[in-house]
């Protein structure tokens, strides 16, 4: 029941914290003091007590894109275990269900893009579903090679087992998993160097072009749910690259929590120093990680 508690206050919690993060780690490497760690929470809370201006030739659709996103992003969260410790629903294959939650959301906020009848927003779209079809293919194989060293389809047993035994056996291919798993952290969450979320010039935009028309709470859901995304790809990242458990369940809790921060001034190290690609780039570099995590599986096939 603690186990629980504490992860579902995390959940909820910490998600905006780490949009905090790499926007403070940005704003030391170009010289500047930055808004404060805390920003994004009143970024929220200011959106949430603001009114909503909606089109009037849009439908059910744009209302329900940023609701649906954010409960599937939600429930996302009862499937991945943080750190050390269980996650509060698992059962066998609930990988696939963790990788098929982000794309129903991402499926509403297209179509609520898409709803608008804007023709920058379609391009969004467009640009956001042809770049996801590169990046599923890495989760999966990321998937595959895990269920392969563990035995297991289910996401709490197969990450636990990621332990400093099996780093020392497979380790290449554990960094080859990484290597791919972090770019398409950064593709799926629109971060340089695959989308800016700082742009407001739609003919380079990728996510936010496509929640232009939202506003108030809607926007809200929208913003709380990509930092949540980030959150929960971060926390299947960590979980493979820290193998190793403090002995103490609140330690266990605290080294999970120093390693999602430590992951979040990794993207905004990363943001600092590249620029973003052309977008004919980005498929060039989404089917590289791709092959990389085919290559992880590869080494493991005995």
């Amino acid at each position: 029941m603690i186990d629980t508690i504490v992860h579902m206050v995390l959940v909820l919690a910490m998600p905006p914290l780490l949009i905090g993060v790499i926007a403070k780690t940005k704003a030391l490497f170009a010289g500047r003091v930055g808004a404060p760690v805390l920003q994004p929470y009143y970024d929220l809370g200011r959106l949430m007590r603001k009114g909503v201006v909606i089109s009037d030739t849009t439908s059910w659709v744009f209302k329900a894109g940023p609701v649906v996103t954010l409960a599937a992003t939600l429930f996302a969260a009862l499937l991945i275990p943080l750190g050390k410790h269980p996650a509060p629903v698992a059962f066998e294959g609930d990988m696939i269900l963790f990788a098929y939650l982000f794309a129903l959301g991402r499926f509403f906020t297209t179509a609520a893009a898409l709803d608008t009848g804007s023709a920058f927003e379609g391009m969004g779209a467009a640009r956001e579903v042809t770049f996801s079809c590169l990046a599923e293919p890495t989760i999966f194989f990321a998937l595959i090679t895990l269920t392969r060293l563990s035995g297991t389809m289910s996401l709490t047993p197969m990450l636990q087992s990621v332990t400093l035994t099996v780093w020392t056996g497979t380790g290449a291919s554990l960094l080859l998993m990484l290597f791919g798993l972090f770019v398409v952290l950064l593709a799926e969450n629109s971060r340089i160097p695959f989308d800016d979320p700082n742009t407001h010039l739609e003919l380079t935009m990728i996510h936010e072009v496509m929640v232009l028309d939202h506003s108030g709470p809607y926007f809200g859901c929208i913003l709380y749910g990509a930092a949540l995304k980030l959150y929960l790809m971060g926390a299947l990242f960590a979980n493979i690259a820290i193998p190793f458990s403090g002995g103490d369940p609140y330690l266990d809790w605290l080294i999970f929590g120093l390693s999602m921060l430590a992951l979040a001034v990794g993207v905004g190290v990363v943001e600092s120093v590249m620029a973003r690609l052309k977008l004919i780039r980005v498929p060039q570099l989404l089917v590289a990680a791709m092959i990389l995590t085919a290559f992880s599986l590869v080494l493991v096939v005995r």
